[in-house]
């Protein structure tokens, strides 16, 4: 794969434009190419609700708000790069009007996934990936995309969980009324039972059985999720015990990432907070079907606590609830 010569690099921009989950995971690329160069300025390119994972990187020196440009014409979002004397673009996610703005500026180096035809028409450094065939981890893929930044090796999937370490992050304080729910004598965990339609869900059964068999001196459980995923839990919350706490649609993403990073625990599906929890370093577990490009093997949470839990088919029925709470219980040792 050509290599540019890195004196060429002053500014690359990561173009990200998609969800939570996704957004966490790409971070890990902007903390490698950091070391790579760190006088290169890194931009990220992604959307407005995205902007707290990009701001609590250390590694990221911009954000540009996809949302905001959106509606320009490719001419003008085109003057905007060329504005920002940008060198290079990763297209990690593929978005035409994004990829063709670049062309248009003239940025030197344009790297896409040959998987696009836009690509082939707007890049000039085409990288042979298809994302959902490939077996690595799709931080490990983010990373390949840099080949023609002089990447040259792909960490390990350890390796990168520890990127996390020292780069990652909230930026906004957590407000005093959910700090103080946060209890120094029992490990705070955090159940976030929905996906947003991202991932396959366990059984709200599941979640009820575990919630009431997990000893209460011990454990702290809160329930977090979307204001409208409050709504579907007002006649679930009052089958758990009542030192549960219902936090769903209580917290801004500020909020919730800094309250994330503040607790002890997550259990999640392959959703956002899950890869948050894992980037905060704290116990993580994620469960997942054994499907193709939906599986562990691709989205399993990356940090120094985390782990999964793969179920034997396209759902999550094969995980039991004894499996999930000799996962949990064994965090407090």
């Amino acid at each position: 794969m050509p290599v540019i010569d890195n004196k060429e690099i002053k500014h690359i921009l990561i173009s990200r434009i998609d969800a939570i989950g996704d957004v966490v995971l790409q971070l890990p690329t902007c903390i490698y190419l950091k070391q790579l160069y760190p006088d290169v300025i890194i931009s990220f390119l992604g959307r407005s609700y995205t902007k707290p994972i990009v701001d609590a990187c250390k590694a990221i020196d911009h954000f540009i708000n996809y949302d905001e440009i959106k509606p320009l014409s490719k001419k003008e979002i085109a003057a905007l790069f060329k504005e920002k004397n940008i060198d290079a673009i990763v297209h990690e996610f593929p978005k035409s009007q994004i990829a063709g703005a670049a062309k248009l500026a003239g940025i030197k180096i344009r790297i896409g996934a040959t998987s696009k035809i836009h690509h082939l028409l707007n890049c000039n450094k085409l990288i042979k990936l298809n994302r959902a065939e490939s077996n690595l981890h799709e931080a490990q893929q983010d990373i390949y995309m840099c080949g023609p930044l002089g990447v040259t090796h792909i960490p390990t999937i350890g390796t990168i969980a520890n990127y996390y370490k020292s780069n990652f992050k909230p930026v906004v304080e957590l407000p005093a009324q959910f700090k103080a729910l946060l209890t120094n004598d029992k490990f705070n965990l955090i159940i976030h039972t929905k996906s947003g339609g991202n991932g396959r869900e366990w059984d709200m059964d599941n979640f009820t059985s575990l919630i009431n068999g997990l000893p209460e001196d011990k454990f702290r459980v809160f329930i977090t999720g979307s204001p409208k995923e409050h709504e579907l839990f007002k006649t679930w919350i009052p089958q758990l015990p009542a030192s549960v706490i219902d936090l769903s649609g209580k917290m801004d993403l500020d909020e919730f990432i800094a309250f994330i990073y503040h607790a002890d625990g997550l259990l999640a599906s392959g959703t956002g907070p899950l890869h948050v929890a894992a980037a905060s370093g704290i116990y993580t577990l994620g469960l997942f079907p054994v499907s193709k490009s939906i599986n562990a093997t691709r989205w399993a949470p990356l940090g120094i606590k985390a782990e999964h839990i793969e179920s034997d088919s396209d759902d999550l029925s094969s995980i039991s609830v004894d499996m999930v709470k000799e996962k949990i219980v064994g965090w407090l040792q």
